[in-house]
């Protein structure tokens, strides 16, 4: 017997986190901390930059953010776990807080107001997503595991949370949370998520790359455009009567974004 009858599945709202939620990469938005502290090299991180750039650009194929992700696991190999998180904690501020979207924040509430779970979805290492996740008030994170021993990486992946990946995350915590992925909600702005876009009944694509406007088209799922970031701490550290005006002013921004999401409700 079905653990999760129909009438008893609730609803979920999946973000991908880089160039979605925050208008870059999460993985190497921690350079300069991690530099600071002698984990990187001047030199690893500049191997590095031409495979970020061509991933804001959008113009690495899968092929270049394989590379991207070989070069960061190996970067990382011999790294103290706790250190890692230290100093995300003590950057995140100056990391992330420029870069986040405005109308993915209105959206984050919007779901929240109609009673789903927001999930995170990154590729990135947990101890990475996982503060960003807290500050945005997610409910869930999907994201990459690193292998760990002695309380130190690696340099091996336990779990890539990327391409298929993503989608197969998704479906496992739909199973342990009880969502309806039929009428659950997920947004990417990258061609390589389209199992996890397709993995829900309403999809979104955002500020897509060609590729993937061409498979929305004919997928018939949404097109969305993020164009302003705002500070996220501007959120995170206010009382939450201000943070529920500040984000009502931000539906303003993201007020197409609202009528959209309203209008694929009418038709489902």
């Amino acid at each position: 017997m079905d653990a999760h009858p129909s009438t008893d599945l609730r609803e979920a709202a999946f973000f991908d986190l880089d160039k979605t939620i925050i208008a870059t990469s999460s993985a190497t938005a921690f350079s300069r901390g991690f530099l600071a502290q002698g984990m990187l090299t001047r030199r690893k991180v500049l191997r590095t930059a031409y495979a970020q750039l061509a991933y804001l650009l959008g113009a690495a194929d899968e092929d270049q953010t394989e590379r991207l992700r070989v070069q960061l696991s190996r970067n990382v190999a011999g790294w103290e776990v706790s250190q890692v998180s230290a100093v995300v904690a003590a950057t995140l501020h100056e990391a992330i807080d420029p870069t986040v979207y405005a109308e993915a924040v209105a959206l984050i509430e919007e779901h929240h107001a109609a009673g789903r779970d927001v999930v995170i979805v990154s590729a990135s290492s947990a101890e990475i997503v996982e503060p960003i996740a807290a500050v945005l008030g997610a409910d869930h994170v999907i994201a990459s595991r690193m292998a760990v021993d002695a309380g130190r990486y690696t340099g091996a992946i336990d779990f890539y949370a990327y391409g298929e990946n993503k989608a197969v995350g998704i479906r496992e915590i739909a199973e342990r949370e009880g969502y309806d992925l039929t009428r659950s909600f997920a947004y990417s702005d990258s061609i390589t998520d389209a199992p996890m876009l397709g993995a829900v009944g309403h999809a979104f694509a955002v500020n897509p790359d060609r590729t993937l406007r061409r498979l929305a088209a004919e997928e018939g799922w949404g097109v969305l455009a993020f164009t302003r970031p705002v500070p996220l701490f501007a959120f995170a550290r206010r009382p939450a009567s201000i943070v529920v005006l500040g984000v009502a002013v931000l539906v303003a921004a993201g007020i197409a974004v609202g009528w959209q999401l309203g209008r694929r409700r009418a038709h489902a």
